[in-house]
């Protein structure tokens, strides 16, 4: 059975300023960002990747106007691909921003993977990066529930047959992708590299423009040609429309 991947929308927030999104532009405009779940099916087992925010902890720790309806949350969507929480033995969190990794004490059977430059810098961030790890005083930042379970993995890695994280440095230390095999198509999850299908298609100016928050530029850039070189379609990490779409076959 091919590979295929599945959207889902697991909240939103509301009226972010664009230039978080799009790198030194756009700076009259707002942005809705759409939290997106993807899940992989046709395996062994699916394979999750990112789990979504908590968001009743946005308002008090990220002063961010959210919303997430009943049939958004985590477990109505695994409810709707009729997936037992029990069964994934696979989670990738594409990094360990709150927004991508709230909910990964919801699969009690499965390996956490994550980059290990990610998953030590989470534990100590640079002053600005801090609320994204909700790595705060007095607060345990709600991946931790789920540490003893991470495997720790460097560089690009094959972890099913079709399924290779790719190590996608930039927006944090260890932000990662998933590149995913689906017959004789090719489709990256980019994870936060790519907000925004804008994000990848550029401007007049430029092949490719950054996303508004990132620890190092220069490693972005070379994040975005290698993402060039791998022949495959870029799945953004929060745009609407991959929701809209779905199902990437």
């Amino acid at each position: 059975m091919a590979l295929t991947i599945r959207a889902f929308c697991v909240g939103r927030a509301y009226g972010l300023p664009k230039p978080s999104f799009t790198y030194m532009r756009n700076w009259q405009q707002q942005q809705d960002l759409t939290l997106i779940m993807f899940v992989i099916e046709g395996g062994d087992s699916p394979i999750i990747v990112d789990t979504g925010a908590d968001v009743s902890r946005a308002p008090e720790l990220h002063g961010l106007s959210m919303e997430q309806l009943e049939h958004e949350t985590p477990q109505s969507v695994l409810r709707e691909c009729r997936i037992d929480p029990a069964d994934v033995k696979l989670v990738v969190n594409t990094h360990l921003h709150w927004d991508h990794s709230s909910n990964n004490h919801l699969f009690p059977n499965a390996e956490i993977v994550v980059q290990r430059a990610e998953f030590e810098f989470a534990q100590h961030p640079v002053p600005w990066h801090r609320h994204q790890y909700e790595a705060l005083p007095g607060v345990v930042a709600a991946w931790q529930d789920a540490r003893d379970r991470v495997r720790l993995i460097e560089g690009d890695v094959v972890l099913a047959p079709g399924v290779t994280s790719i190590a996608l440095p930039g927006h944090t230390p260890g932000s990662q992708g998933v590149l995913v095999e689906a017959g004789d198509r090719r489709y990256l999850i980019a994870g936060d590299l790519v907000y925004l299908y804008e994000n990848w298609a550029g401007d007049e100016a430029v092949d490719h423009i950054p996303v508004g928050l990132f620890t190092d530029l220069v490693a972005y850039g070379a994040s975005l040609r290698k993402v060039e070189g791998l022949g495959c379609e870029v799945i953004p990490s929060h745009d609407a429309r991959v929701v809209e779409r779905h199902l990437f076959n």
